[in-house]
Formats: C-alpha cells, structure tokens, sequence
C-alpha cells in the first residue's frame, strides 16, 4: 500500500496487488538487460512506489540494490552504479553536483514531466547510454508507458507506448474515444490498475471505472486527471492536469489539501487557492479566504497555523482576504477574477530580521553558502540559489554547530529560516527530554 496525496486532506491509500507487481517486474526486466541492472541505485523511500521498480527488478533478475539514503549520496560517497531511477528534480541536483558514476549506462526518469534539457545534459557529461522517460500513477503500479532515447536519437517529447499488458485510452467529456492529436483525459486499462483505495469505496468507484471496451465485466480503466493525445506513431504526448493538482519543485500537490486546511479555521467562511507567477516568473501558492462576518485575521499567524497542518511547500506565499468572491455567470467563484496578491510587498515581509540565536546561526550558514545578504526570516533557501547539494552541506553545518542528525527532507520541507528554526528547536527540546529520562 502506498499513499498518495488527497484532495480532502486525507491522503488517499492504494492497495497493489502481487499481480499488479508482477506485471511490472516482468515487463521492465524483459525489455532492460540484465546488466543494466548488475548495480541498481535504491534512492527513494520504500514508502514511494517507484521503489518497486528499483528494488524488485534488479533482485528478479540477481543484479545488486545498493541503498543509498538519497541519490545526491553519490556525491559523499561514489558507488559503482549501473542504472538510476530517480526523478527529473532529483536529476537535476545530481547533474549540478557532477555525480553520475562512470559505470551509468541507463537512467529513469519518471515522476515528473521531463524536459529537453536534463536529457541534453545527461548525455553530454556522462557515459550514460540510454534515458528512459517513465509515465504512471501510483494507481496503476508505478509506470505506465515508457519511451526509451539514447544518444542516437536524443531528446523525444512524449511519455511514449504503453508497456506490457497495459492500454492507454484517451477520451473526451463523455468518455468517448478521441481522434489523432485532439486532447482529451488519460485512462488506463490493464494488469497494473490497483485494487483501488483502502476503506474509500466511493472514491474508488469515481477513479476506477468500468471498462467498456474490455470483453471482460471485471475489467476496470483509471482515471488519471492527466490529459494527453495520440502521436501518429502511436506514442502519447503529456499536457499536464485536468483538475487542482499541480506540481511546484518537484512536490507534486491537491490544491484542494490546501483550500481544505483554510476553510478549517473558525475564522475562515470559504477558501481558495491557485498559482499565480510574481514579477520575477516565479511560480507561488496564492491563498484566497472569505472570512467570518465580523472576524478580523491576522495572516500571518493564519499561515502559522497551516504549519502545524501542513508541510511548508503547501504554505501559501501570500494570502488575500476576499470580502466578495468574483462569480462566473453560473454562480461560481471565477478564478480568473482573482486579484494578484502585492508580491513586492511579500518580498519585503521575507526580509524580516531573523529572531533568536538559532535563526541567527542558520542565517550566517545561509550567507556563507549562498553568498546572499540581509537574508530575511521567511526567504526561501531554494529561491536564493540552493540546491540539494547545498542542502547537504547545511545539513552537515547544522550538525556541527547544534550536534543533532538533519535528514535531508527537512529543508525541502522547511525552506525558510523560521520554519527550519522550528524543525531544530523541537529536534534539541527531544533530545533534552531524552537525556533527562
């Protein structure tokens, strides 16, 4: 079972079956020699189901899992890798940090939409042969369709065919079949569609429909919120989602979760949240709320509370408080009728001195790895030039200066020096309790 993220704020449960894992392992270890697999890279969580193609493959057919706890471990500690299956964002750090092992002949790359650039740069600074491109949802075992490039061939811009026993069906509003090149919602029939969601009967029975071109009255199709439309030579071409969900550094999210949390406070009658690019092109999460009558809120601390809630790539950047919701003629809130939040004004709040002397000495680790001045409180790590292999060197800074052991995720889920103070104040508080038990 591996969990997804929800557009309720309950994380959604998928059951796979052995059968689902099977089909899997069979298809990638028939169309993948075995020694591409001799030494397999073990990078992501076993929690995350790309996990079943790394670990499952490579044992099925006697090659190594070498586990590493994450895939910029490469760069502390080389390995003698033979393949990495990763995400493009992950690619991107392990490209910037120059650590792709000579002894890489073949990278997947899935999770995330893949661009012409990381494929361009993997193949002009290291000896990697091959870079699959692998499309799928956790609800249909990890891939779906896979598009295989080497170095003859270079970049290609789709997700590629459908893999073993596996049928992609594009269709329009009514679930009829579409024509070449006309977009329509991704659907998935086959030997990997999961059992459905643990103990969510209904949202099972939205997602996992009937299949009706299938002979077979057990046959169900996904529903994937992906749109897509056929290529001439068969292949797919991806063009993002059909609901809330949107991907923002690599974390894939339900804007949903988001307007969720909102509308939980008791000062908050309705919420909504989109993403908006500021004056700078950078992609944020805009927080809309209509509140209570006669409620007045302090924003900020409205944003604290999303923090005991939420991890901080989910905050809203800014948030706007709406009198009046802008209505579409039917009736609805018209998001395009939203105004833009003042962006310059929220860098200015990001400037806020950092307070206490953890945020002070995170502050100068900041400066010194980042060569930035006056770093505010709020400042993202990442939007001041960090990446993951600057991440670990904070880490290892962190350790040195308050002794205490960082995984990596936490800066990817406390960017800022405030929310990361936090992270290490509880962590010190623990320890201390510890010792005096």
């Amino acid at each position: 079972m591996f969990y997804t993220s929800g557009s309720t704020g309950m994380p959604k449960g998928v059951v796979i079956e052995h059968r689902n894992a099977v089909n899997l392992i069979r298809w990638a270890t028939t169309v993948g020699e075995a020694c591409e697999f001799k030494r397999t890279l073990q990078s992501t969580s076993l929690n995350f189901d790309l996990s079943v193609y790394e670990c499952f493959a490579a044992l099925a057919v006697g090659g190594a899992v070498c586990i590493v706890e994450n895939a910029l471990s490469l760069l502390e500690s080389p390995v003698d890798v033979t393949l990495i299956n990763t995400v493009p964002s992950a690619m991107a750090g392990i490209l910037n940090a120059g650590c792709i092992p000579a002894s890489t002949s073949v990278v997947n790359l899935a999770g995330e939409a893949l661009e012409r650039g990381i494929v361009e740069r993997i193949f002009s600074s290291s000896a990697v042969q091959r870079v699959r491109n692998l499309y799928g949802p956790s609800e249909t075992t990890t891939y779906s369709t896979a598009l295989s490039m080497s170095r003859d061939t270079g970049f290609i811009g789709t997700i590629g065919k459908p893999i073993a026993n596996t049928r992609i069906y594009i269709l329009g509003s009514r679930r009829e079949v579409v024509g070449l090149g006309v977009t329509g919602e991704i659907f998935i029939s086959g030997l990997g569609v999961a059992r459905g969601y643990v103990n969510r009967p209904e949202l099972t029975a939205d997602r996992f429909v009937p299949d009706p071109f299938s002979h077979s009255s057990s046959s169900r199709l996904y529903r994937t919120g992906d749109l897509g439309r056929w290529r001439p030579d068969g292949s797919i071409e991806y063009l993002g989602r059909n609901d809330q969900q949107v991907k923002i550094r690599g974390y894939r999210i339900e804007l949903g979760e988001i307007e969720a949390q909102l509308a939980a406070h008791p000062d908050v009658a309705a919420a909504a949240v989109m993403v908006r690019s500021d004056d700078r092109g950078e992609r944020r999460l805009v927080g809309y709320i209509h509140p209570v009558k006669q409620k007045s809120l302090n924003l900020e601390d409205l944003r604290q509370d999303l923090r005991h809630t939420l991890p901080e790539y989910m905050v809203p950047y800014a948030i706007v408080v709406m009198h009046e919701w802008p209505l579409t003629s039917t009736g609805k809130v018209n998001r395009h009728g939203l105004p833009a939040p003042d962006f310059p004004a929220c860098r200015e709040q990001d400037r806020e001195a950092p307070r206490g002397e953890i945020e002070s000495a995170i502050a100068e680790i900041w400066h010194e790895l980042l060569r930035a001045k006056d770093i505010g409180r709020f400042a993202d790590f990442f939007e001041l030039g960090g990446h993951s292999v600057l991440a670990t060197r904070v880490i290892a800074r962190i350790k040195h200066v308050f002794q205490i052991e960082m995984p990596l995720r936490v800066i990817f889920e406390n960017p800022t020096i405030e929310a990361l103070s936090s992270w290490i104040l509880r962590a010190l508080t623990s320890d201390r309790s510890a010792e005096a038990q």
